[in-house]
């Protein structure tokens, strides 16, 4: 067998004495990190099987109509089909060994902290996925043949100006109109640079123009029916060699990207869950959080990446 590293409680950024962080009596509570929570997840389309490797998403075409001369017969139509194939990803972890003899010395419980933190990890890792692909969505084809794909729109000053910024909002509400996208639950995900520049941004608060947010708390609600989410995952270099090829991209020039909760979906076979063992031949307890999920686009025309490229 081979070793396994230790995280030691007691080093002081993992040097030194393997005890010099332990207090001899307990002292107060210990503050914690914020943990980042997944914002993606529960925007968009999410199906959880109970075995197998993939989930097929039923797409479905528009309908036609046509006005009926008396006497012809009715022969019905043929509205297209076609699918999205989400598979699953391999088992995605995230491990943390406890030696015994820090334990004992430690003056706080630290598994369930532990847990929480690699957990977290793992929540971050799926909201970055999520976003790389509903700003691929924007750039990919419609399912079914004839109809509109999503839609990347351009402007240099998307990422400088607020004003451009909420321009291109209401262009992306326009865009959603213009291809008959539902109204209800449309979102753009936001840096939190371009967030607060919104926030700052009295034209966009302003109530005598029906603006939605507050000034004082530094919140922006909606704009042209929009709701605004603020993201640190929203893509900003180029990505290769993830899981699956269609999680890659460039996204350099990436500001924004509108969406509705159909652009993306995501399938679960193992949800997100913690584990303990204590190893009697290592003298220490393995702490291991998990999933097993895949994410893939379904329905382009929901998704509008605002781009701050000029060409």
């Amino acid at each position: 067998m081979t070793d396994i590293t230790a995280s030691r409680l007691g080093m002081s950024n993992a040097t030194g004495a393997d005890d010099a962080l332990f207090l001899k009596k307990w002292s107060g509570e210990v503050a914690t990190l914020f943990d980042e929570k997944n914002v993606f997840l529960p925007l968009t389309t999410v199906r959880t099987i109970e075995n197998g490797k993939s989930a097929s998403f039923p797409i479905i075409g528009r309908a036609t109509a046509y006005y009926h001369t008396p006497g012809n017969e009715l022969t019905g139509q043929s509205i297209k089909h076609a699918e999205r194939v989400i598979a699953i990803d391999r088992l995605l972890v995230s491990p943390v060994f406890i030696a015994l003899i820090d334990e004992a010395k430690n003056h706080y419980d630290v598994r369930s902290k532990y847990a929480a933190k690699c957990a977290a990890e793992l929540a971050i890792k799926a909201d970055k996925v999520l976003a790389q692909l509903l700003v691929n969505a924007a750039r990919a084809s419609n399912a079914i043949t004839g109809e509109a794909g999503g839609a990347v729109l351009k402007k240099t000053t998307y990422a400088t100006s607020s004003d451009d910024l909420a321009a291109g909002i209401v262009d992306i509400a326009r865009v959603f109109d213009e291809k008959d996208v539902d109204e209800g639950g449309r979102y753009v995900a936001v840096r939190p640079l371009q967030y607060y520049g919104l926030a700052s941004n009295t034209k966009v608060l302003n109530k005598d123009w029906n603006g939605a947010g507050s000034y004082s708390d530094g919140k922006v609600i909606k704009i042209a029916d929009v709701t605004i989410v603020k993201s640190n995952h929203l893509p900003s270099t180029a990505i290769t060699g993830s899981e699956q090829a269609a999680y890659d991209g460039v996204f350099t020039d990436t500001v924004a990207v509108g969406f509705t909760e159909d652009a993306v979906g995501t399938v679960k076979l193992l949800d997100l869950s913690s584990e303990g063992e204590y190893q009697i031949n290592r003298q220490g307890t393995l702490l291991v959080s998990k999933y097993a999920m895949g994410h893939g686009i379904l329905r382009a025309e929901c998704a509008v990446e605002l781009s701050k490229s000029a060409t």
